[in-house]
C-alpha cells in the first residue's frame, strides 16, 4: 500500500534531510485570490519539491496569522468557498502528485462545523495527509484524536517558545507527521531577523522527539534557512509566499516557485 498521511509526510521529510536537502514547507491560503488559481499555485510549488504542503482553509477569524495572511483569508472568503471544494481541489491535486503531502492549515470551528467524521472520511477519500488546527490545544483535542484514531492522517500540534519541556513531550506524543515548533511568541509573519536564542531552544527540543521538528513564523529569508536548517528537520515558509501572491495575483505560481527555490538553495 502507498504511503499517505503522516507517514507519508515523515518520510519524506527524512528523506530529504538524508539526501541533504533543505526540507521546505511551503504554506498558501487556498482560492487566494480567486478560486482557479490555487491548483495552479500548487502544481508550481511541487516543482519545487517542497517537503509537503501546508494549504490553508480560510477562517473569518485567524487567531495566528500576522496581517499578510490576514489578508490573504479576506481575499479568499470573498469567493466564498466551501470546504467540499478544497477538498475536490485536494483530490486532484493527488491525483497528479501522489508523492507529496499535503496538510490542511485551519481552525478549529470549520471542521466542526463540517463534521469530525465526516472531515475524516472525507479526508482520506480526497487524499488529504493530514491537519494543523492552530487553536485546538492538546487539552481540548480528545473528540478530534478519538476520531482519528488508526486512521493515519497527520494531526500536527503546536509548541511555542512559552511551553515547557514536560509540555512539549507531551504534545510530541500526540503530534503525527512533524511537530510544528512556533519561532517566536507572536504571529504569523515575515521578520528581518529570528530570536537570538532559536537555535539552543531548537537542539534541546529535538532531543524530546522521535518525529521530524518544524520551525515556523518569521522564517523568510535564505539567512534563516542557512542559520536554522542544522537544527530542524523542516522550515515552513508562509508569509513571504503570501506576499507574493499579494503582488501578483493569479499570475505568481512561477514566481512563487522561484522564490522557494531560492530560498531551499541557500546552502548551496
Amino acid at each position: 500500500m502507498t504511503a499517505f498521511g503522516a507517514k507519508l509526510v515523515e518520510t519524506r521529510i527524512r528523506r530529504l534531510t538524508k539526501e541533504g536537502k533543505v526540507a521546505l514547507i511551503p504554506y498558501i491560503t487556498a482560492f487566494d485570490p480567486e478560486k482557479g488559481a490555487t491548483l495552479e499555485f500548487l502544481r508550481y510549488l511541487s516543482e519545487a519539491e517542497p517537503a509537503c504542503i501546508e494549504l490553508g482553509f480560510p477562517f473569518s477569524d485567524p487567531v495566528a496569522d500576522g496581517p499578510t495572511i490576514q489578508k490573504a483569508i479576506v481575499r479568499a472568503l470573498k469567493n466564498n468557498p466551501t470546504f467540499e471544494e478544497y477538498l475536490e481541489m485536494i483530490a486532484r491535486f493527488k491525483k497528479e502528485f501522489p508523492e507529496i503531502p499535503i496538510v490542511c492549515m485551519t481552525y478549529y470551528n470549520i471542521l466542526y462545523r463540517f463534521g469530525l467524521e465526516r472531515a475524516v472520511r472525507e479526508a482520506l477519500s480526497s487524499g488529504l495527509d493530514g491537519f494543523i488546527i492552530p487553536d485546538l490545544p492538546m487539552e481540548e483535542a480528545g473528540p478530534w484524536l478519538k476520531i482519528n484514531k488508526g486512521k493515519g492522517l497527520a494531526t500536527v500540534f503546536l509548541s511555542a517558545p512559552t511551553s515547557g519541556e514536560e509540555r512539549i513531550r507531551k504534545i510530541a506524543r500526540l503530534s503525527k507527521g512533524f511537530l510544528y515548533y512556533v519561532s517566536l511568541t507572536g504571529i504569523t509573519g515575515a521578520r528581518e531577523s529570528l530570536p537570538e536564542d532559536l537555535t539552543m531552544r531548537l537542539q534541546k527540543i529535538r532531543k524530546l522527539l522521535s518525529q521530524p521538528l518544524a520551525v515556523g513564523f518569521g522564517i523568510s529569508k535564505p539567512e534563516h534557512v542557512r542559520k536554522l536548517s542544522p537544527y530542524a528537520d523542516a522550515l515552513i515558509i508562509g508569509s513571504a509566499l503570501v506576499a507574493i501572491i499579494e503582488r501578483e495575483k493569479k499570475k505568481a505560481g512561477k514566481e512563487l516557485k522561484n522564490f522557494f527555490l531560492h530560498l531551499k538553495n541557500a546552502n548551496s
